[in-house]
């Protein structure tokens, strides 16, 4: 059966949204990652650009309340931003916990070449680091 994981943002739009098509896409066969926010507020298209800029497409993902997970079992909440952190409510049953704070793409500022540039290092930052969490957790060879 596969892990079942939930990454949370306070709005849902960008950093968890990359997170769940970059694990469904790298772990699909072992892990059904899914996304919601605290304060859901659309989808980021600055974040499905760089996605797609990598052969994935989130452009028809939807902003999701945390609400709408109340009721579903998850192996693993992680929460991606500090707020959602602070905000995150207690998942009960063997749910394991955690925080992995990523910077924020939408408050980059400068050009908007430094700016996407910002949303790529986002996105790959949360690739490396959460593929290695997850082939540790999954014990699988770790990549170069």
């Amino acid at each position: 059966m596969k892990k079942r994981v939930l990454f949370l943002c306070t709005g849902n739009s960008c950093r968890s949204q990359m997170a769940e098509g970059l694990i469904n896409h790298d772990f699909g066969d072992r892990i059904a990652a899914f996304s919601a926010g605290t304060e859901p507020h659309g989808l980021n298209p600055k974040a499905v650009q760089v996605m797609q800029e990598i052969g994935m497409d989130i452009s028809h993902h939807r902003s999701q309340h945390l609400d709408d997970f109340a009721d579903q079992h998850f192996d693993y909440v992680i929460t991606l931003c500090g707020d959602a952190n602070e905000k995150c409510p207690v998942f009960l049953g063997g749910v394991r916990r955690l925080h992995m704070g990523f910077d924020d793409p939408p408050k980059a500022e400068g050009s908007e070449a430094e700016v996407m540039d910002v949303y790529r290092r986002v996105r790959d930052d949360i690739r490396e680091q959460l593929g290695d969490f997850f082939r540790q957790q999954l014990a699988l060879p770790q990549h170069d």
